[in-house]
Formats: structure tokens, C-alpha cells, sequence
């Protein structure tokens, strides 16, 4: 994760990880330990928690044009990842693995989670209305992203804060109410404290991890 990036990432993405590289000359190794693993990308199970789903408000369509991207039309993995300043920035990369095209419109819904069952932790992500959103048709093989921003959970007092080790990032494709997980390791806080952002989502990859 402190790997040299490319950064392919749109304008908001680089904005964003220009103003944490600022942030980081000043605060030194203030960086969190959060750390991704592995890329595991699995659909919702009778144990999976019922959390936020993907968001959109009024999802435009073509009379014709493509459906919204169904979860099982989606594989999900770590785009570039930069930690500064107290917060990990980590891009999340959607793929269309069908064989039609479907959009994706507005914002993932994301989440941490943990233990076995595996149970949400936490408040999902809040939305970071930067960027306006915008209609994105996935061909076949044809990539979108979004940035999540998680805040390092030991910025808190713990009696703020109730810090849980979690090894899944949680995410409902916009529209969808069937989740995708991401093996990764980090530590949320289990009461209400946001420490999750995340962008709408935008068309092209995040990069590689």
C-alpha cells in the first residue's frame, strides 16, 4: 500500500491524493496501518448483514438502453491506495464480467465488516458530493470507480469511538441491494462515528494495487 502509485485516477481522485500528500509532509507517520490482503469478490450469503444499500436517485435510461448493472454482472477489486494524514484513500474498481452492457448511477453503498457471521460494523459510508453524478455504461470487460476515503479509526478516543478489527470492505453496487465483499484489514469504530466517504461512482480504472 505505500507502493510508488500511477495515478489513472480522474480529477477528483487526484485532487484528493494531491491534498493528502500535502497533509503528510506535516504530519509525518501519522499514516494507518489499515492494509489490504486479497481480492475476494463474493455475493451475498444467508449470514450477510442487511446494511445500506447502493444509492441513486432516479436512475436515467434510455427507453431500450442498458439496465442498471446487477451485482452478479459485477467483479469488484482494489484500484491505487494511499494512506496520509490519518486516512487511507482507496479507489474500488467495478467490472462488468457479463456479457451485455449495463450503468451504474450514483454512489456505492460501503460499509466495513467482520466476525463470522459476518455482521456490518459501524455506519456505512457517507457521500461525497464533489463530483456530480453522471451515467455510466459498462460494455462487457469495461471498468468504473470509486473512491472510499476511510478516516483511521484510532484518531478517536476508544470510549468515542469502540475500535473492532474488521477484514472486509462491504459494497453494494448503486441500485443494488446485494452486497460484494473485499478482503481488507483495518479497524472501524462500532459506535456511530463516520469514518467511511466514498464518491460517486465514474467511468474508467482506478489502476492496480
Amino acid at each position: 500500500m505505500t507502493a510508488p502509485i500511477h495515478r489513472t485516477r480522474p480529477a477528483i481522485a487526484a485532487a484528493a491524493l494531491a491534498s493528502v500528500a500535502v497533509l503528510a509532509a506535516a504530519c509525518g507517520s501519522s499514516a494507518p496501518s489499515a492494509t489490504p490482503t486479497k481480492t475476494v469478490t463474493v455475493t451475498a450469503s444467508p449470514q450477510a448483514p442487511a446494511s445500506s444499500p447502493g444509492t441513486a436517485t432516479g436512475t436515467p435510461a434510455a427507453p431500450g438502453g442498458p439496465a442498471p448493472c446487477p451485482t452478479s454482472s459485477l467483479g469488484l477489486k482494489p484500484g491505487v491506495s494511499q494512506g496520509a494524514a490519518g486516512s487511507v484513500y482507496q479507489v474500488l474498481d467495478f467490472t462488468n464480467i457479463s456479457n451485455v452492457s449495463c450503468t451504474l448511477y450514483g454512489y456505492p453503498g460501503v460499509s466495513l465488516a467482520g466476525g463470522q457471521p459476518v455482521t456490518q460494523v459501524g455506519l456505512a459510508a457517507g457521500e461525497d458530493p464533489t463530483t456530480p453524478r453522471k451515467l455510466v455504461t459498462l460494455a462487457p470487460g469495461q471498468v468504473a470507480n470509486a473512491l472510499l476515503r476511510i478516516v483511521d479509526a484510532l484518531n478517536f478516543p476508544a470510549s468515542k469511538c469502540g475500535p473492532v478489527k474488521t477484514q472486509w470492505i462491504q459494497v453494494y453496487p448503486p441500485n443494488q441491494t446485494t452486497p460484494i465483499y473485499l478482503a481488507y484489514k483495518t479497524t472501524a469504530c462500532s459506535k456511530p462515528v463516520r469514518i467511511l466517504t466514498v464518491s460517486v461512482v465514474q467511468p474508467g480504472s482506478g489502476g492496480s494495487a
